[in-house]
């Protein structure tokens, strides 16, 4: 018997599961993520060319529009302020700054190995952003950031609404197209032609409320009327 009752709950199931992913609306919503998927790595593509027509003759890019805020503490000053690795410096600077940084740490006549290494010291604790490496402890607000994603958000929007104006546009003429074809044929079988079924006009809520009034008016001048003729 349990093993009746365990073989009913598992068909149950499947025969539940096999009406879940048979449904249109399933179907529809798995190939709409899949070509939404497609789509947009189309939209991300058209921005990232047009973000670069419209940033190409800013100096360093929208990277580099930083505002370094004023250090509060020994921590935010930099990785060693006395041979120039402040809160930031230039991106040409970083080799002459990494021979001083190993200088500094090994002694002079350092080999270049060494060298490599302190400039990879040195990149990992700085960030690049445009022509400007920033000391990454420090409070930074990066402009160049809240710029390039509303440039970005307008982009996508103006995509999109063309995209979406040029299917309106083919949409439209498909389904003209079809109308025009069917009105060929009826046209041609007019005995086929469906026929329209005028929908009767409801009468809206004040004019039902003026029918009852008028009702019981005459319902009470009736009433009154006959009184007489009953005595």
């Amino acid at each position: 018997m349990k093993k009746e009752k365990k073989t009913k709950v598992v068909k149950g199931w499947w025969e539940d599961f096999k009406k879940f992913i048979s449904r249109g609306n399933v179907i529809d919503m798995a190939v709409g993520v899949v070509i939404g998927g497609a789509f947009s790595t189309i939209v991300t593509a058209v921005t990232n060319i047009l973000l670069s027509v419209c940033t190409w003759a800013v100096p360093g890019g929208l990277n580099g529009l930083i505002t370094i805020l004023p250090a509060v503490s020994a921590n935010q000053k930099g990785l060693n302020e006395g041979i120039g690795l402040a809160q930031s410096f230039a991106k040409g600077d970083l080799q002459s700054l990494a021979q001083k940084l190993a200088e500094e740490t090994y002694g002079a006549d350092v080999a270049d190995s060494l060298v490599e290494s302190a400039k990879a010291t040195i990149t990992s604790n700085y960030t690049l952003y445009g022509g400007i490496y920033a000391y990454n402890q420090a409070a930074i607000i990066n402009w160049g950031a809240v710029i390039n994603a509303i440039i970005s958000f307008l982009i996508i929007a103006l995509t999109l609404f063309i995209i979406l104006k040029v299917y309106n546009a083919l949409k439209k003429k498909r389904l003209d197209f079809i109308a025009a074809e069917k009105e060929k044929y009826y046209q041609k079988h007019p005995e086929e032609r469906p026929v329209v079924v005028k929908e009767e006009k409801k009468p809206t809520e004040a004019e039902l409320l003026t029918e009852i009034r008028d009702l019981l008016k005459a319902n009470t001048v009736n009433s009154q009327v006959t009184k007489p003729n009953e005595n």
